[in-house]
């Protein structure tokens, strides 16, 4: 068994303000973004890679610009309505109060399919060509943001008698599966490999983002089997399906249609 260390939320207080480590997670995935999107950028001008066509660098911080508020936005509103949309329309304003927690990634791709349809018609590119270009930048993000789940120690995994369980504060009892690092593991490093590894070379338009979604989709449906429910939520169905693996179900649906439908002729 292993005792979370039970981190201090707060990473560095300066008079009134507050420094979460949450939001230095999300920080530290935008940063994360921009490094490797620059990179592709540079490669883009010499046939690398995918995104329909050259890409300048300063491109690519508009780029995660928009992206970054379709997180935030997506996420939150995500969580609100998926999640717990009873609490918040009781307590509205802890609609805003991010920095303690509570981001649906389902949500936040909605917000992020917002802000690409909006990035591609103001810069006359195609869609699916942004998508293929955004799609290897997340993972690195996602990671993070687990890690943050983890610190938070929030979303934590079900009772285990493995002797890596964690034995949260947030959750006195029994060790739990650290369910936040499984997915940072999954979610995060492994799918950032494989579409990484996918994306050198040239792909249709949609491939590289379709591998995505089909990838986060399956990892999200495992990793779920290992994940406390929400207790306000529970399963729903089955006694086992869980909102995020039904959430999933259309990822990996949408993901194959894109790797496996006809390019035009």
């Amino acid at each position: 068994m292993i005792v979370h260390p039970n981190f201090d939320p707060v990473a560095l207080s300066i008079g009134p303000l507050a420094i979460h480590w949450y939001g230095l997670m999300y920080l530290a995935g935008f940063a994360a973004g921009i490094v490797l999107g620059r990179y592709r950028a540079r490669r883009s001008g010499n046939g690398g890679g995918n995104g329909g066509g050259a890409w300048r660098e300063d491109e690519v911080l508009d780029l995660v610009f928009y992206i970054a508020v379709g997180v935030v936005v997506g996420g939150r509103l995500g969580y609100v309505l998926f999640y717990n949309l009873s609490f918040y329309l009781s307590s509205p304003l802890d609609i805003i109060a991010i920095w303690d927690g509570g981001m649906s990634f389902h949500g936040g791709l909605l917000g992020v399919i917002a802000a690409l349809w909006y990035y591609a018609r103001k810069t006359d590119r195609g869609f699916l060509a942004v998508a293929d270009f955004l799609a290897p930048l997340i993972p690195p993000g996602l990671f993070f943001g687990r890690i943050g789940n983890f610190i938070n120690q929030e979303l934590w995994g079900k009772v285990t008698d493995a002797p890596w369980g964690v034995l949260f504060y947030t959750a006195p009892g029994s060790p739990r599966h650290p369910s936040q690092l499984y997915e940072a593991a999954l979610e995060g490093l492994l799918l950032f490999i494989i579409i990484w590894w996918y994306s050198s070379k040239q792909r249709r338009p949609g491939r590289v983002c379709g591998l995505f979604l089909l990838g986060y989709g399956v990892l999200r449906f495992i990793a779920e089997f290992f994940r406390e429910p929400d207790g306000h939520i529970g399963t729903l169905a089955l006694d086992w399906v869980t909102m995020g693996q039904v959430l999933s179900i259309p990822m990996i649906f949408l993901g194959l249609f894109l790797l496996v439908k006809p390019s035009r002729q």
